[in-house]
């Protein structure tokens, strides 16, 4: 089971009416009726123009591990709710769906799955809360990080969101999730222990009050770390003391031993002003290949306006904003049936209609297609289609807007990639889960792949999320016919 909880059991980690489903599912003669489950979200955060799909790996790891113990089984038991015949199944359970998933670090649009899962009715509907609050929380953490990383302007991105994050375990999770999204480091020890993402830090104002001056705080911790020198200014007055102890304890301590200043620090004031100062200083004394750092509440939106400004910047560390994804807290991810299998394997689609237009699903067990131009390599539209048809990429394709199918548009000159890959196999996985170092290369290359209109803070350029003819007129009788 997932190394951060050290083999504690998950299985539980469900909300109740997904017990009372399934053993209504159960009891009701549909224990081996097949089910389908799109997992996917409506409302890119923050405005932006598309997600990070992030999390796959925790979310294998919890359905490996699928198992009721008997303190879990005692525990429903004094419900008195669920039948015996239930209990026995949940006690002698076994996963035995198929899934698939857009892989992680894939960038992803409103209302198309990023995870499809198969099976009998009780088993697909148990997995619900789990996998949206994994999916969910890590692919939130990523697409901010990637923003965040983005405005940097190819400055590193230090994640520093470990003491505001929503627990030890939104902190383990948000670094790893920031690290795909494109933060290169974390302050957090143990996401580097268990995931290996280099763990980075220095020192807190704390250390400097500890001594009888700054200067002694600074030749102290210079004198311990020599070859990684980075010191805070802002303690107390970063112009009128901090920069000045730096430069001298920099000229009697490191310089002497042959040593170069790793960096400098701020937390705090006005940091288009101050870091351009500490920038002319540290150039008129000799080190001009002393980094700047800084930090203190930061998002892509300071970091932008800093950087317009003129700040003289050589790293970000982002906490909270990042951690928490303050701006906007919530991914909106979902879980929806979309189809059923009758006595004799038939796909029936389902559909769920609702006055909120955005809440309207998309029927049927389906594919994802992208569509990259040839001449340039970028992505220009995704394609839903049903799970059997394929897209011939040697002819032009007409594009439809969905909701105004008089919007079209015909593309040429493109490939057709299918985005999802098998997990599961009847409860086997068949998927090898890459490395976390390759999934972030992937991550900077998928979203490279992006048209920078669709990149775009405010008001990106809406990406064309379209249905093949055969889906959309699927989905527009049962619209016209309104009952399933």
């Amino acid at each position: 089971m997932d190394r951060m909880f050290n083999g504690m059991n998950l299985s539980m980690m469900t909300d109740f009416y997904e017990f009372t489903m399934a053993n209504g599912f159960f009891n009701y003669g549909m224990r081996d009726k097949i089910a389908y489950f799109d997992l996917f979200y409506r409302k890119v955060p923050d405005g932006g123009g598309f997600a990070i799909a992030a999390g796959l790996e925790q979310a294998v790891e919890y359905l490996r591990d699928l198992h009721f113990s008997e303190d879990d089984i005692q525990c429903l038991r004094s419900k008195k709710i669920f039948s015996e015949e239930f209990l026995k199944y949940l006690a002698d359970f076994k996963f035995e769906c198929d899934v698939w998933a857009v892989p992680e670090g894939t960038p992803v649009f409103p209302g198309e799955p990023i995870m499809i899962v198969r099976g009998p009715a009780p088993q697909a509907q148990l997995v619900e809360t789990m996998l949206l609050a994994t999916i969910n929380h890590q692919s939130l953490i990523a697409t901010k990080a990637s923003r965040i990383s983005r405005a940097a302007a190819g400055r590193a991105v230090m994640e520093f969101g470990a003491r505001r994050a929503h627990s030890y375990a939104g902190a383990l999770y948000g670094s790893r999730a920031a690290y795909i999204g494109g933060c290169p480091v974390t302050s957090n020890t143990l996401a580097d222990r268990l995931f290996g993402i280099p763990a980075v830090g220095t020192m807190a104002h704390s250390w400097i009050q500890m001594f009888d001056s700054e200067y002694e705080a600074f030749r102290a911790y210079a004198e311990m770390y020599p070859d990684s020198c980075t010191l805070l200014l802002d303690t107390y007055d970063v112009l009128g003391s901090g920069l000045p102890n730096a430069i001298r304890v920099f000229d009697e301590v490191l310089v002497p031993r042959g040593y170069r200043p790793a960096g400098v620090r701020i937390d705090s004031g006005d940091v288009a002003y101050l870091t351009r100062c500490m920038r002319k200083r540290l150039d008129e004394a000799g080190y001009p290949d002393c980094k700047i750092v800084v930090s203190n509440s930061l998002d892509e939106y300071i970091i932008r306006e800093t950087l317009i400004q003129g700040a003289s910047v050589d790293t970000f560390g982002v906490g909270e904003r990042l951690i928490t994804s303050k701006s906007e807290p919530v991914f909106g991810g979902v879980y929806k049936l979309c189809a059923v299998e009758d006595e004799k394997g038939n796909i029936v689609p389902k559909i769920k209609i609702s006055e909120n237009v955005a809440k309207i699903t998309t029927p049927h067990f389906k594919k994802l297609w992208r569509f990259y131009e040839r001449s340039s390599g970028k992505a220009i539209a995704d394609v839903l289609s049903l799970h059997d048809e394929t897209i011939d990429d040697t002819k032009p394709f007409k594009l439809f807007h969905p909701d105004y199918t008089w919007k079209t548009k015909l593309v040429d000159g493109f490939e057709a990639k299918s985005l999802m890959v098998e997990i599961f196999r009847k409860g086997e996985l068949v998927y090898d889960l890459p490395s976390l170092e390759s999934i972030r290369e992937y991550c900077e290359k998928s979203v490279n792949g992006l048209w920078d209109e669709v990149k775009r803070f405010e008001n990106p350029h809406e990406y064309y999320v379209d249905l093949t003819p055969k889906l959309w007129e699927i989905k527009h009788e049962m619209l016209k016919g309104r009952k399933q």
